[in-house]
C-alpha cells in the first residue's frame, strides 16, 4: 500500500464520525422526506405508504393556506434581509472606527445573538402587550399605539422588528472581521486624494465587502425562509391572528404533527428547499465574485 493511500485511509478514518453523523441525521432524512413527498403516508395503526405520484405537489397550488404562508414568508424575507444586512454593515462600520468604548459596545450589541430565541420572543411578547413597554413609550412620545399581538396587519411586523434586532449583531461581527482585514494603505491613499469618511465607506469598503455581503444575504435568506419558533410562540402554533404570522415552516409543522399528513408536509418541505436553492442561485449571479482576495 502506497504512502498516499495510507494517508487517504487515515483521513477518512478521522472523518468517519462526522460522515456518519451527517449521513444519518442529514442525508438520509433528506432522501426519506423526498420519498415521502410522493406518497400518502398513514402513521396510525401501522405505517403504510401509498404511492400517489405528484399529487402532493399539485395540492400545494390549490391550498389557500400554503399560498398565505408563502406570501407571509416572502414578505418577511424581502423586508428583514435588506434591513438586517444594512444595519449590520452600519454597526460594523461604526465599531470599526475610533469611537470611545467600542469594545463595550461590541459586547452590548452582540448580546441578543447569544440569547435564546424562545426567551427573546417571550420578552418581546411582554413588551408588545397593549400596556407593555413599547406602547407605554409610544404614549410618552404622544405617538399612536398598536395592538402588536392581535392585529393581523401588525403581528408579522412585530416578529420582523424582533428578528432584525436579534440577528443583525451576528452579521455585524462577520462584517467587522472582514473590515479589519482591509489594508489601511487603501484608506490612506483615498485620504490623500481628498475622500471623506462617507466616500471611503461607499467606494472602498462596500465594494471590497461584496463577497461578504453575498454570504450575509444568503445566510439571511436561508434563516428567514426557515422562520418557525418565533411565529409558533407568538401565535401559540396557530399562525394567527387570521393566518397573519403563518409561515411555510410552521405550516409544514401543522400538517406533519397535527394533521399527521406527513406526505404533503414533506412535499411542502421539498418545495421550500427548491425555492431557497433558486433564490441562492439568483443571488450568486447578482453578486458575482465570491472571493475576498485574489
Amino acid at each position: 500500500m502506497s504512502k498516499g493511500m495510507k494517508e487517504g485511509i487515515s483521513g477518512y478514518v478521522f472523518m468517519s464520525p462526522t460522515i456518519f453523523t451527517i449521513g444519518v441525521f442529514v442525508v438520509i432524512p433528506i432522501i426519506y422526506a423526498f420519498y415521502l413527498s410522493f406518497n400518502d403516508v398513514q402513521l396510525l395503526g401501522g405505517i403504510d405508504y401509498k404511492f400517489i405520484g405528484m399529487e402532493n405537489y399539485a395540492r400545494t397550488l390549490d391550498d389557500s393556506r400554503a399560498m398565505i404562508a408563502l406570501k407571509n414568508t416572502a414578505e418577511y424575507v424581502l423586508i428583514v434581509v435588506p434591513i438586517q444586512t444594512c444595519l449590520a454593515l452600519l454597526l460594523a462600520a461604526a465599531l470599526n472606527s475610533n469611537i470611545r468604548g467600542k469594545n463595550a459596545f461590541r459586547i452590548i450589541f452582540f448580546l441578543p445573538t447569544v440569547t435564546s430565541s424562545a426567551v427573546l420572543t417571550i420578552i418581546f411578547m411582554w413588551m408588545y402587550n397593549p400596556d407593555g413597554l413599547i406602547n407605554t413609550f409610544l404614549k410618552f412620545l404622544s405617538l399612536p399605539t398598536y395592538n402588536w399581538l392581535a392585529d393581523p396587519d401588525i403581528a408579522l411586523k412585530s416578529i420582523m422588528i424582533m428578528n432584525i434586532w436579534a440577528t443583525a449583531p451576528f452579521f455585524m461581527v462577520i462584517y467587522l472581521a472582514a473590515m479589519q482585514d482591509i489594508s489601511d494603505s487603501v484608506y490612506e491613499a483615498a485620504t490623500i486624494d481628498g475622500a471623506n469618511w462617507w466616500q471611503k465607506f461607499l467606494y472602498i469598503t462596500v465594494p471590497i465587502l461584496k463577497p461578504v455581503t453575498f454570504f450575509v444575504v444568503v445566510m439571511g435568506v436561508i434563516g428567514t425562509f426557515q422562520l418557525f419558533d418565533q411565529s409558533y410562540i407568538f401565535s401559540g402554533g396557530s399562525g394567527g391572528p387570521n393566518n397573519s404570522t403563518l409561515t411555510v415552516v410552521l405550516l409544514i409543522y401543522q400538517y406533519a404533527f397535527k394533521s399527521l399528513d406527513m406526505g404533503y408536509a414533506s412535499a411542502l418541505a421539498v418545495v421550500l428547499a427548491f425555492i431557497i436553492m433558486i433564490v441562492t442561485i439568483i443571488q450568486k449571479k447578482f453578486f458575482g465574485e465570491e472571493k475576498l482576495h485574489d
